[in-house]
Protein backbone atom coordinates (compact mmCIF):
# COMPACT_ATOMS: atom_id res chain seq x y z
CA UNK A 1 0.00 0.00 0.00
CA UNK A 2 0.95 3.32 -0.81
CA UNK A 3 -0.98 6.43 0.60
CA UNK A 4 -2.15 9.68 -0.58
CA UNK A 5 0.35 11.03 1.18
CA UNK A 6 2.61 9.53 -1.58
CA UNK A 7 5.81 9.29 1.40
CA UNK A 8 6.42 5.29 0.45
CA UNK A 9 5.43 1.76 0.20
CA UNK A 10 3.43 -0.40 3.39
CA UNK A 11 3.92 -4.14 2.80
CA UNK A 12 2.41 -6.54 4.52
CA UNK A 13 3.20 -10.39 4.44
CA UNK A 14 -0.46 -12.66 5.29
CA UNK A 15 -1.41 -15.82 5.89
CA UNK A 16 -4.97 -16.24 4.36
CA UNK A 17 -7.28 -18.88 5.35
CA UNK A 18 -11.00 -19.69 4.12
CA UNK A 19 -12.81 -17.69 1.50
CA UNK A 20 -15.28 -14.57 1.67
CA UNK A 21 -16.93 -13.39 4.71
CA UNK A 22 -14.80 -16.30 6.44
CA UNK A 23 -11.61 -15.47 5.66
CA UNK A 24 -9.03 -15.28 8.46
CA UNK A 25 -5.61 -13.12 8.17
CA UNK A 26 -2.55 -14.03 9.82
CA UNK A 27 0.51 -11.36 9.56
CA UNK A 28 3.97 -12.75 9.08
CA UNK A 29 5.87 -10.23 8.59
CA UNK A 30 5.53 -6.26 7.57
CA UNK A 31 8.27 -3.69 6.08
CA UNK A 32 8.23 0.36 4.76
CA UNK A 33 10.52 1.48 2.12
CA UNK A 34 9.86 5.29 1.41
CA UNK A 35 9.75 7.03 -2.10
CA UNK A 36 13.39 9.15 -2.99
CA UNK A 37 12.93 12.53 -2.75
CA UNK A 38 12.79 13.11 -6.23
CA UNK A 39 10.17 10.65 -6.58
CA UNK A 40 7.92 11.69 -3.55
CA UNK A 41 8.20 15.82 -5.47
CA UNK A 42 7.07 14.55 -8.24
CA UNK A 43 4.11 12.54 -7.45
CA UNK A 44 3.43 15.46 -5.31
CA UNK A 45 3.53 18.05 -8.80
CA UNK A 46 1.26 15.21 -10.63
CA UNK A 47 -1.48 15.47 -7.99
CA UNK A 48 -1.71 18.88 -8.00
CA UNK A 49 -1.95 19.17 -11.62
CA UNK A 50 1.87 20.47 -12.99
CA UNK A 51 2.36 20.87 -16.77
CA UNK A 52 5.16 18.36 -17.27
CA UNK A 53 5.99 16.11 -20.26
CA UNK A 54 4.02 12.96 -20.51
CA UNK A 55 7.17 10.77 -20.49
CA UNK A 56 7.50 12.03 -16.60
CA UNK A 57 4.09 10.15 -15.94
CA UNK A 58 5.46 7.39 -17.47
CA UNK A 59 8.92 7.33 -15.64
CA UNK A 60 7.02 8.09 -12.73
CA UNK A 61 5.07 4.95 -12.87
CA UNK A 62 8.29 2.62 -13.05
CA UNK A 63 9.60 4.62 -10.35
CA UNK A 64 6.73 3.46 -8.44
CA UNK A 65 6.44 0.34 -9.44
CA UNK A 66 10.18 -0.55 -9.18
CA UNK A 67 9.69 0.40 -5.34
CA UNK A 68 6.71 -1.27 -4.94
CA UNK A 69 8.65 -4.30 -5.93
CA UNK A 70 11.74 -3.83 -4.16
CA UNK A 71 9.48 -3.60 -0.75
CA UNK A 72 8.04 -6.74 -1.33
CA UNK A 73 11.25 -8.51 -2.16
CA UNK A 74 12.76 -7.10 1.05
CA UNK A 75 10.09 -7.98 3.34
CA UNK A 76 10.45 -11.95 2.20
CA UNK A 77 13.68 -11.84 2.67
CA UNK A 78 13.16 -10.59 6.31
CA UNK A 79 10.45 -13.40 6.64
CA UNK A 80 12.93 -15.81 5.10
CA UNK A 81 9.99 -16.40 2.31
CA UNK A 82 10.75 -16.23 -0.95
CA UNK A 83 8.40 -15.57 -4.30
CA UNK A 84 7.14 -19.32 -4.68
CA UNK A 85 5.69 -19.04 -1.29
CA UNK A 86 3.24 -16.02 -2.78
CA UNK A 87 -0.22 -16.21 -3.90
CA UNK A 88 0.00 -13.12 -5.49
CA UNK A 89 0.50 -9.17 -4.55
CA UNK A 90 -1.49 -7.30 -3.66
CA UNK A 91 -0.78 -3.64 -4.96
CA UNK A 92 -3.01 -0.93 -4.46
CA UNK A 93 -0.89 1.12 -6.47
CA UNK A 94 -0.58 5.14 -6.44
CA UNK A 95 -3.45 7.55 -6.22
CA UNK A 96 -2.47 10.33 -8.91
CA UNK A 97 -6.15 11.40 -9.34
CA UNK A 98 -9.33 10.52 -7.77
CA UNK A 99 -12.82 12.20 -8.45
CA UNK A 100 -15.65 9.58 -8.69
CA UNK A 101 -16.19 8.51 -11.06
CA UNK A 102 -13.06 8.72 -12.73
CA UNK A 103 -9.76 7.59 -10.83
CA UNK A 104 -6.20 6.90 -11.45
CA UNK A 105 -4.61 4.61 -9.41
CA UNK A 106 -0.65 4.44 -10.99
CA UNK A 107 1.21 1.08 -11.29
CA UNK A 108 3.08 -1.31 -13.95
CA UNK A 109 1.55 -4.40 -12.54
CA UNK A 110 3.48 -6.65 -15.13
CA UNK A 111 6.95 -4.75 -14.12
CA UNK A 112 5.99 -5.62 -10.00
CA UNK A 113 5.50 -9.30 -11.20
CA UNK A 114 8.58 -9.63 -13.07
CA UNK A 115 10.67 -7.92 -10.71
CA UNK A 116 8.93 -10.36 -7.54
CA UNK A 117 8.14 -13.29 -9.69
CA UNK A 118 4.76 -14.33 -8.94
CA UNK A 119 1.07 -12.78 -10.12
CA UNK A 120 0.05 -9.27 -9.40
CA UNK A 121 -3.58 -8.00 -8.51
CA UNK A 122 -3.79 -4.39 -8.71
CA UNK A 123 -6.44 -1.84 -9.78
CA UNK A 124 -8.97 -2.14 -7.06
CA UNK A 125 -10.94 1.05 -7.71
CA UNK A 126 -12.42 1.08 -11.04
CA UNK A 127 -14.72 -2.35 -10.80
CA UNK A 128 -16.66 -0.60 -7.84
CA UNK A 129 -16.86 3.17 -10.40
CA UNK A 130 -17.85 1.19 -13.29
CA UNK A 131 -21.33 -0.15 -11.03
CA UNK A 132 -21.60 3.52 -9.56
CA UNK A 133 -19.90 3.16 -6.68
CA UNK A 134 -17.36 6.15 -5.37
CA UNK A 135 -14.41 3.42 -5.50
CA UNK A 136 -13.41 4.22 -1.86
CA UNK A 137 -13.50 3.41 0.54
CA UNK A 138 -12.20 -0.22 -0.49
CA UNK A 139 -11.23 -1.41 3.15
CA UNK A 140 -14.44 -1.93 4.90
CA UNK A 141 -14.42 -5.77 3.89
CA UNK A 142 -11.51 -6.27 5.74
CA UNK A 143 -12.45 -4.08 8.61
CA UNK A 144 -15.65 -6.04 9.02
CA UNK A 145 -13.22 -9.62 8.89
CA UNK A 146 -10.65 -8.19 10.88
CA UNK A 147 -12.32 -6.62 13.54
CA UNK A 148 -16.21 -7.20 14.21
CA UNK A 149 -17.02 -7.35 17.80
CA UNK A 150 -20.06 -9.11 19.42
CA UNK A 151 -20.41 -6.58 22.00
CA UNK A 152 -18.46 -3.08 21.56
CA UNK A 153 -19.60 -0.70 17.90
CA UNK A 154 -16.33 -0.13 17.10
CA UNK A 155 -15.24 2.39 14.27
CA UNK A 156 -11.51 2.06 11.72
CA UNK A 157 -10.28 5.47 11.62
CA UNK A 158 -7.57 5.45 9.16
CA UNK A 159 -5.49 9.06 9.04
CA UNK A 160 -3.46 9.07 6.19
CA UNK A 161 -3.28 11.76 3.46
CA UNK A 162 -6.92 11.70 3.55
CA UNK A 163 -9.18 10.31 6.56
CA UNK A 164 -11.72 7.57 6.31
CA UNK A 165 -13.52 5.48 8.63
CA UNK A 166 -15.74 2.36 8.80
CA UNK A 167 -18.55 1.44 11.23
CA UNK A 168 -18.68 -1.57 12.23
CA UNK A 169 -21.75 -1.82 14.80
CA UNK A 170 -21.68 -4.34 17.21
CA UNK A 171 -22.75 -8.72 15.87
CA UNK A 172 -23.37 -6.72 12.34
CA UNK A 173 -23.62 -7.94 9.11
CA UNK A 174 -21.41 -7.12 6.28
CA UNK A 175 -24.39 -4.85 5.29
CA UNK A 176 -24.71 -2.57 8.05
CA UNK A 177 -20.96 -1.52 7.88
CA UNK A 178 -21.05 2.60 6.86
CA UNK A 179 -17.90 3.61 5.63
CA UNK A 180 -16.53 7.18 4.01
CA UNK A 181 -13.66 9.87 3.84
CA UNK A 182 -14.04 12.00 6.39
CA UNK A 183 -11.82 14.67 4.69
CA UNK A 184 -8.45 15.84 5.43
CA UNK A 185 -6.00 13.50 7.23
CA UNK A 186 -2.61 14.43 6.79
CA UNK A 187 -2.52 15.98 3.37
CA UNK A 188 -3.13 19.77 4.51
CA UNK A 189 0.11 19.48 6.75
CA UNK A 190 2.19 17.69 4.68
CA UNK A 191 1.26 20.12 1.26
CA UNK A 192 2.22 23.04 4.27
CA UNK A 193 5.50 21.31 4.95
CA UNK A 194 6.85 20.91 1.31
CA UNK A 195 5.38 24.48 0.65
CA UNK A 196 8.36 25.71 3.75
CA UNK A 197 11.02 23.40 2.44
CA UNK A 198 10.39 21.13 -0.73
CA UNK A 199 13.39 19.29 -0.19
CA UNK A 200 12.99 18.37 3.66
CA UNK A 201 10.79 15.40 4.89
CA UNK A 202 7.65 17.01 4.10
CA UNK A 203 5.60 16.18 6.84
CA UNK A 204 5.48 17.49 10.45
CA UNK A 205 7.69 15.04 12.63
CA UNK A 206 5.18 14.26 15.49
CA UNK A 207 3.33 17.13 15.61
CA UNK A 208 6.44 19.55 16.77
CA UNK A 209 5.87 22.15 15.07
CA UNK A 210 2.15 21.99 15.68
CA UNK A 211 2.05 21.84 19.12
CA UNK A 212 3.65 25.25 19.27
CA UNK A 213 1.12 27.10 17.31
CA UNK A 214 -2.30 28.13 17.72
CA UNK A 215 -5.13 27.81 15.61
CA UNK A 216 -6.30 30.42 12.81
CA UNK A 217 -10.13 29.80 13.40
CA UNK A 218 -11.36 31.75 10.34
CA UNK A 219 -9.00 29.40 8.43
CA UNK A 220 -10.36 26.66 10.21
CA UNK A 221 -14.31 27.73 9.44
CA UNK A 222 -13.96 28.71 6.15
CA UNK A 223 -12.79 25.27 5.45
CA UNK A 224 -15.52 23.01 7.36
CA UNK A 225 -18.07 25.32 5.49
CA UNK A 226 -17.47 23.69 2.35
CA UNK A 227 -20.58 21.41 1.36
CA UNK A 228 -18.46 18.22 1.50
CA UNK A 229 -18.47 17.70 5.44
CA UNK A 230 -21.94 18.01 5.65
CA UNK A 231 -22.89 15.92 2.72
CA UNK A 232 -24.03 12.72 3.54
CA UNK A 233 -22.43 9.31 2.51
CA UNK A 234 -21.39 7.48 0.79
CA UNK A 235 -18.93 10.02 -0.34
CA UNK A 236 -14.99 9.87 -1.21
CA UNK A 237 -12.57 12.88 -1.91
CA UNK A 238 -9.05 13.29 -2.18
CA UNK A 239 -5.82 15.50 -1.24
CA UNK A 240 -5.65 18.29 -3.76
CA UNK A 241 -9.35 18.91 -3.62
CA UNK A 242 -8.86 19.56 0.43
CA UNK A 243 -5.67 21.51 0.05
CA UNK A 244 -7.56 23.54 -2.41
CA UNK A 245 -10.10 24.31 0.10
CA UNK A 246 -7.37 25.51 2.81
CA UNK A 247 -5.34 27.49 0.04
CA UNK A 248 -8.51 29.31 -0.68
CA UNK A 249 -9.50 29.62 2.75
CA UNK A 250 -5.78 30.84 3.64
CA UNK A 251 -6.20 33.72 0.87
CA UNK A 252 -9.27 34.79 1.98
CA UNK A 253 -7.57 35.72 5.04
CA UNK A 254 -5.17 38.11 3.10
CA UNK A 255 -2.60 37.85 5.30
CA UNK A 256 0.08 36.03 6.54
CA UNK A 257 0.73 33.44 9.59
CA UNK A 258 3.43 31.25 11.35
CA UNK A 259 4.03 28.11 9.44
CA UNK A 260 2.89 26.77 13.26
CA UNK A 261 -0.24 28.78 13.20
CA UNK A 262 -1.49 26.75 9.91
CA UNK A 263 0.11 23.37 11.42
CA UNK A 264 -2.15 23.84 14.26
CA UNK A 265 -5.13 24.52 11.82
CA UNK A 266 -4.60 22.04 9.78
CA UNK A 267 -4.33 19.43 12.35
CA UNK A 268 -7.87 20.92 13.84
CA UNK A 269 -9.12 21.20 10.38
CA UNK A 270 -8.85 17.42 10.26
CA UNK A 271 -9.83 16.55 13.94
CA UNK A 272 -12.89 18.65 13.34
CA UNK A 273 -13.86 16.79 10.14
CA UNK A 274 -13.81 13.01 12.41
CA UNK A 275 -15.26 14.29 14.83
CA UNK A 276 -18.22 15.85 13.21
CA UNK A 277 -18.52 13.35 10.73
CA UNK A 278 -18.66 10.88 13.69
CA UNK A 279 -21.34 12.67 15.37
CA UNK A 280 -23.68 12.97 12.55
CA UNK A 281 -23.63 10.23 10.49
CA UNK A 282 -22.89 7.37 13.23
CA UNK A 283 -25.96 5.50 14.81
CA UNK A 284 -25.21 4.86 17.96
CA UNK A 285 -22.30 6.71 18.75
CA UNK A 286 -19.18 4.08 19.19
CA UNK A 287 -17.72 2.56 21.91
CA UNK A 288 -14.07 2.35 20.75
CA UNK A 289 -12.15 4.16 18.10
CA UNK A 290 -9.34 2.14 16.29
CA UNK A 291 -7.30 5.13 14.79
CA UNK A 292 -4.48 3.66 12.02
CA UNK A 293 -2.45 5.25 9.30
CA UNK A 294 0.71 8.16 9.96
CA UNK A 295 -2.17 10.27 12.09
CA UNK A 296 -1.09 8.38 14.77
CA UNK A 297 2.23 9.49 15.22
CA UNK A 298 1.29 13.23 15.52
CA UNK A 299 0.57 13.77 18.69
CA UNK A 300 -1.29 17.42 18.29
CA UNK A 301 -4.01 15.69 15.97
CA UNK A 302 -4.14 12.64 18.62
CA UNK A 303 -4.51 14.82 21.49
CA UNK A 304 -7.27 16.49 19.76
CA UNK A 305 -9.19 13.37 19.17
CA UNK A 306 -9.09 11.91 22.44
CA UNK A 307 -9.48 15.08 24.50
CA UNK A 308 -13.29 15.57 24.15
CA UNK A 309 -13.49 11.70 23.72
CA UNK A 310 -11.92 10.65 26.88
CA UNK A 311 -8.41 9.01 26.83
CA UNK A 312 -9.65 5.25 26.61
CA UNK A 313 -12.25 5.62 23.89
CA UNK A 314 -9.27 6.59 21.06
CA UNK A 315 -6.59 3.90 20.83
CA UNK A 316 -4.35 2.96 18.00
CA UNK A 317 -4.47 -0.32 16.26
CA UNK A 318 -1.24 -1.43 17.94
CA UNK A 319 -3.10 -1.86 21.23
CA UNK A 320 -4.97 -4.67 19.44
CA UNK A 321 -2.13 -6.56 18.01
CA UNK A 322 -1.51 -5.02 14.48
CA UNK A 323 0.77 -2.72 13.72
CA UNK A 324 -0.75 0.68 12.16
CA UNK A 325 1.67 0.43 9.02
CA UNK A 326 0.59 -2.75 8.39
CA UNK A 327 -3.21 -2.54 8.70
CA UNK A 328 -4.13 -1.41 5.14
CA UNK A 329 -1.57 -3.19 3.75
CA UNK A 330 -3.44 -6.39 4.77
CA UNK A 331 -6.51 -5.32 4.05
CA UNK A 332 -5.69 -5.08 0.06
CA UNK A 333 -4.32 -8.68 1.19
CA UNK A 334 -7.73 -9.91 1.92
CA UNK A 335 -8.86 -8.03 -1.66
CA UNK A 336 -6.58 -9.38 -3.43
CA UNK A 337 -7.61 -13.03 -1.86
CA UNK A 338 -11.20 -12.25 -2.85
CA UNK A 339 -10.46 -11.34 -6.45
CA UNK A 340 -8.67 -14.65 -6.96
CA UNK A 341 -11.55 -16.29 -5.57
CA UNK A 342 -13.60 -14.47 -8.13
CA UNK A 343 -15.87 -12.95 -5.27
CA UNK A 344 -17.06 -9.50 -4.66
CA UNK A 345 -14.68 -7.22 -2.34
CA UNK A 346 -16.32 -3.78 -2.22
CA UNK A 347 -18.84 -3.13 0.07
CA UNK A 348 -21.97 -1.44 -1.65
CA UNK A 349 -23.40 0.78 1.10
CA UNK A 350 -19.70 1.89 1.91
CA UNK A 351 -19.00 3.01 -1.45
CA UNK A 352 -22.70 3.57 -3.08
CA UNK A 353 -21.84 0.69 -5.67
CA UNK A 354 -25.18 -0.65 -7.36
CA UNK A 355 -24.01 -4.01 -6.46
CA UNK A 356 -21.07 -5.93 -5.05
CA UNK A 357 -18.73 -6.81 -7.75
CA UNK A 358 -15.02 -8.68 -8.29
CA UNK A 359 -11.87 -5.82 -7.59
CA UNK A 360 -8.65 -5.62 -9.85
CA UNK A 361 -7.03 -7.20 -12.31
CA UNK A 362 -4.85 -9.91 -12.25
CA UNK A 363 -1.54 -10.27 -13.89
CA UNK A 364 -0.40 -13.35 -14.50
CA UNK A 365 3.47 -14.24 -13.55
CA UNK A 366 5.91 -13.85 -16.18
Amino acid sequence: MSGTSADGVDVALVAITGCGLEMRARLLACHQRGFHGDLRELIGQIRMGAAMPISALANAGREISLCYAAAVNECLVIAGASASDLAAVAAHGQTLFHDPPTTIQWLDPALVAAEVGCPVVSDFRRADCAAGGQGAPLVPMADYLLFRDARKNRVLLNIGGIANLTFVPADCGINQVIAFDTGPGNCLSDYLMRQADPRGNCWDDGGRLAATGVPVYPIVTLVLSSPYFAQSPPKSTDGPAMIKLFADAQAAMGRRYPLEYLLRSACLIAADAILESMRNFLRPFPDEILVSGGGTKNRVLMDMLRQPLGEGMVKTIDEVGIPSAAKEAMAFALLGAATLDGLPGNVPGATGASRPVVLGAVTPRP
